[in-house]
């Protein structure tokens, strides 16, 4: 069954063993889209934009959305490297991967797997490394709904809020989002959100171009972690946008588009 609107296609795919619910659109060069901790939002602005230059694949991961629960994958590098077969299985190679939250963890942990197979890395407030100043949200100790209310920093200035949580949600959301926090549990439990070798093994991605976007104002994860991330990937580049929460891709959707953008696309 495929869904199509406007610029993007959703169908169920058979990769890497089972069944993946996939989000594409746009054109241009493949551009990998890893969402965060409470699963794929709906195509939003900055998707838009970016499908402008860029064919977006943006899979919702195992035990998410529509995609089937693998037992097997009880951690976040179980999880990266069956990612690397779905690739595989798309016949993707050379291509720009963009991760969120969990999900940047998540791309961070398959650059490191095989950093050959990317051309560019953009992580957007990526969990993975343990903040030595503050600490990491636990999601667990709240409702989903509070939660993704205090990703940002201004609800009522993110145009883009009430589609990714809307006053009511529906009762199909609501269960959507209780799935993803169980699957986030189980991914990131012990230790909580983090991988502690991880900040050593990002010594691998010295020779692949990486972009850290943050938000000042992070309430979920530190700006101290971007930091750390910085210094752990050699040449890195750390860019902060201002008056910004957990994210920027809704709260400043222009900056982090042109961000983005400028980094993709140079040389």
């Amino acid at each position: 069954m495929t869904t199509t609107s406007g610029t993007w296609t959703e169908e169920i795919l058979e990769l890497a063993g089972t069944k993946v619910q996939m989000v594409k659109g746009g054109s241009g060069g493949p551009l990998l889209v890893l969402h965060d901790e409470m699963g794929h939002h709906g195509w939003l602005r900055y998707h838009e934009e970016l499908a402008k230059n860029h064919t977006l694949y943006i899979p919702s991961h195992a035990g998410f959305g529509e995609t089937d629960r693998l037992d097997w994958i009880m951690n976040m590098r179980d999880l990266a490297g069956w990612y690397l077969e779905v690739l595989d299985d798309l016949g993707l190679d050379q291509m720009n991967l963009m991760g969120f939250s969990l999900g940047g963890w998540l791309a961070a942990e398959m650059a490191v797997m095989n950093p050959g197979r990317f051309k560019k890395l953009v992580l957007v407030g990526p969990a993975g490394i343990k903040p030595t100043e503050g600490e990491i949200f636990d999601m667990f100790l709240v409702v989903a709904k509070e939660f993704i209310t205090n990703s940002v920093l201004d609800p009522a200035k993110t145009a883009e809020f009430q589609q990714i949580c809307p006053d009511e949600p529906t009762p199909e959301q609501v269960e959507a989002w209780e799935v993803a926090r169980e699957e986030s549990c189980r991914l990131s439990w012990k230790p909580y959100m983090h991988y502690p070798p991880l900040p050593h093994l990002l010594h691998r991605l010295k020779s692949l171009p990486s972009l850290i976007i943050w938000g000042r104002q992070d309430g979920i994860v530190p700006l101290n972690a971007g930091e750390m991330y910085q210094q752990s990937i050699p040449g890195s580049r750390l860019s902060v946008i201002d008056d910004c929460g957990h994210r920027p891709e809704v709260e400043k959707p222009e900056e982090f588009v042109t961000l983005v953008r400028q980094f993709l696309a140079a040389g």
